[in-house]
C-alpha cells in the first residue's frame, strides 16, 4: 500500500530546515507532528521528600533541555541561589547552549560530551572530588547510574520531572499509513490511550533498539527500523521506505 499520511508522535520541528519539511516535499506525503508524552515537573514539595538538599552539591549532571529548566526551576521554588563555583557537565553541545537560558556562559564552569552519557564520563572523571546531583525524569536511561557507579563519585539521582502520557482520544477516528515512534513510552501511549488498537495494514517505524523491543513485545509488526548503516536518521528510513511502495522520486 502507498504512503500518504504520517504522524510522528513528537512536537513539530520548530526550525523551517528540518529535514521532515524536506520529505514532505519531495515525496509529497502529509506529516503530522503529536507528542505521546509530555514532560510534567514534580514539585519542590517532592524533591525535599527525596531527601535533596541543594547546597549540598557541587556539580551538576545536565542530560536534556527539562533537566535544565527543571533544576533551576527546583532551584527557584526552593529559594537556592545557585552559586558562581557551581560546575555543569552537560551531555551535549545542545544541552549546553541551552543552559545559556540561565547562566553566563563564559562566567561559569561548563564542561561539554559529545552525545551519549558514556562520552561524557573522561570529564566527570576528571574532577571525581566533586558532589554530584543528576536532576532527571523518573524514565532514567540504565547508562548513566552505571557509568557513575563504575566511576566511584559521589553522585546522587532526583527526580525533578516525569514522563506522563498525552490524551489522544481525539484521534481515535483519525487513521494514518506510518505512525514512528522514539522511546517505549510513545508505544505505552499508543496502547493506554488505544487498548483495542488493531494494527492491520498501518505501518510502524520506531527508532532505537528500546523502542523496537517494545513495540515487538506489544504485538506490534515494526515495519520500518532505524538507525541502521543505510539509514541513519528516522527521515532517511521513511523516505527510503516511501520510495519503494510509492514508486522512486
Amino acid at each position: 500500500m502507498k504512503v500518504k499520511t504520517i504522524l510522528v508522535s513528537q512536537p513539530e520541528p520548530k526550525v523551517e530546515n528540518s529535514p521532515y519539511f524536506d520529505l514532505i516535499d519531495r515525496q509529497k506525503v502529509k506529516i503530522d507532528f503529536r507528542p505521546f508524552i509530555h514532560v510534567e515537573g514534580v514539585s519542590s514539595k517532592d524533591v525535599r521528600g527525596q531527601k535533596i538538599d541543594l547546597t549540598k552539591y557541587t556539580a551538576i549532571i545536565l542530560t536534556s533541555r527539562n533537566a535544565v529548566d527543571h533544576f533551576f526551576r527546583i532551584a527557584e521554588e526552593l529559594r537556592f541561589k545557585v552559586p558562581d563555583t557551581m560546575k555543569y557537565f552537560c551531555q551535549s553541545e545542545a544541552v549546553a547552549y541551552y543552559l545559556q537560558k540561565y547562566v553566563v556562559y563564559r562566567k561559569r564552569k561548563i564542561y561539554v560530551g559529545k552525545s551519549t552519557f558514556t562520552e561524557l564520563s573522561p570529564l566527570i572523571k576528571k574532577y571525581k572530588n566533586e558532589a554530584f546531583l543528576l536532576p532527571s525524569s523518573d524514565k532514567l536511561k540504565p547508562e548513566a547510574p552505571m557509568v557513575l557507579n563504575d566511576l566511584g563519585v559521589n553522585w546522587k539521582q532526583a527526580t525533578f520531572y516525569r514522563t506522563v502520557i498525552s490524551d489522544l482520544s481525539d484521534l481515535r477516528d483519525v487513521y494514518y499509513d506510518i505512525l514512528v515512534f522514539f522511546s517505549p513510552s510513545g508505544i505505552k501511549s499508543l496502547l493506554e490511550n488505544f487498548p483495542d488498537f488493531e494494527q492491520n495494514e498501518t505501518r510502524i517505524a520506531v527508532f532505537g533498539n528500546t523502542t523496537i523491543k517494545a513495540a515487538t513485545e506489544s504485538g506490534l509488526r515494526v515495519d520500518i527500523k532505524a538507525p541502521t548503516p543505510e539509514t541513519p536518521s528516522m527521515t532517511m528510513a521513511l523516505e527510503k521506505y516511501i520510495k519503494e511502495v510509492n514508486g522512486k522520486k
